[in-house]
């Protein structure tokens, strides 16, 4: 039985990692790898594990069976391919990748080796977001019309400056949409179906030396013929909590961050008023709306004891390369249309090429 996990990269997200892979029963961290000297015996030093500046001796360890990926967005591929290479499953940090060929790399090397490959997008596995799901697939909310998500959060200048990569379109592969906002890009996605159609704008406002946007906004179509709103930023001071709406002809619900704002429908159920003292005003964390290391590790936890569940079982993970895949095709959507100032049509035949 595979319970024996490795992370790749150690700056700050793979310490969510680590802190929920403790909380799994049964499953250990067993090491770690970084290029950077010392940043790997640093962070195996503080959660037990052992530390490796060499990748191939990383990737040997046979007492690893699962690696989680935790390098730059745009450094996700190499790693990956690697270690579905050496037959390890793979769970990768949002986003997959940063280009719709480099995310087809990874999924099709997992194939081929016969790994599991799973994206890291625990936003999904929320009580609220759940139970809203739930909601649209049994149809309680009759025709589904609009659905919008808003991340207007605050990114201090010292964060875009804190590493070289952050900020660039090569390693971070975008701004706003890319590395804040796609958390809800998925869950938009998953709720309502494919898009179909974009229309969006983006610019940088607020912060200097950045390649990428922190002002983004966009009009989406979904397959299902609802009219939908993605805006993201990092340019809203103070910073304030992430918010999802959907609405049909028979019910409306808003989510912001994890909690339940309103949960109306035509035909009441008698659960319904459970739900919305439950899971009103119950989470007390800002969502890294302005602090990124805000945020709590068991979404994370959720999300790896499902994919420990597939890989133990040969089923299915809830996400997997493919749906990881939808919401970089459509924040790249997003991103094409922006500088092109046309509307995009999705599925996307080609990587969009950013102006020079």
């Amino acid at each position: 039985m595979a319970n024996g996990f490795g992370i790749i990269g150690t700056g700050m997200i793979a310490h969510f990692h680590a802190k929920a892979i403790a909380a799994i029963p049964g499953a250990k961290l067993v090491g770690c790898y970084d290029r950077v000297p010392g940043r790997a015996a640093e962070f195996a030093k503080e959660y037990g594990c052992q530390g490796y500046e060499d990748f191939d001796a990383f990737l040997g360890n046979t007492a690893i069976q699962v690696v989680t990926i935790c390098t730059p967005s745009g450094a996700h591929m190499e790693p990956a391919v690697e270690a579905a290479r050496a037959g390890k499953h793979i769970l990768v940090e949002k986003p997959l990748e940063i280009t719709l060929s480099r995310c087809d790399a990874i999924i099709n090397a997992a194939a081929k080796a016969g790994v599991q490959l799973g994206a890291i997008l625990p936003s999904r596995f929320s009580a609220a977001n759940l139970a809203l799901k739930q909601a649209i697939d049994s149809g309680r909310f009759g025709k589904l019309t609009m659905g919008d998500t808003y991340v207007k959060w605050w990114r201090t200048q010292q964060y875009y400056d804190s590493g070289q990569w952050r900020g660039t379109w090569q390693l971070d592969g975008g701004g706003a949409y890319m590395n804040q906002a796609i958390h809800n890009v998925d869950l938009l996605y998953w709720m309502m179906g494919d898009v179909v159609e974009v229309i969006g704008m983006t610019a940088t406002l607020a912060h200097e030396r950045i390649e990428v946007e922190d002002v983004g906004s966009a009009v989406v179509k979904f397959k299902n013929g609802a009219i939908g709103t993605l805006q993201a930023t990092t340019a809203a001071w103070p910073g304030l909590l992430k918010k999802t709406e959907i609405h049909g002809s028979q019910g409306s619900a808003i989510i912001e961050q994890d909690d339940v704002l309103m949960w109306q429908f035509e035909h009441e159920q008698p659960d319904d008023a459970v739900l919305r003292e439950s899971l009103a005003r119950k989470s007390g964390n800002t969502g890294g709306a302005s602090d990124p290391k805000a945020i709590s590790f068991v979404g994370h936890q959720k999300q790896f004891e499902d994919f420990l569940k597939a890989v133990n079982s040969g089923t299915k993970p809830a996400i997997d390369g493919l749906e990881g895949r939808k919401s970089v095709e459509i924040i790249l959507s997003i991103y094409e249309s922006a500088w092109t100032g046309r509307k995009v049509t999705l599925p996307l035949a080609a990587d969009p090429q950013r102006p020079a």
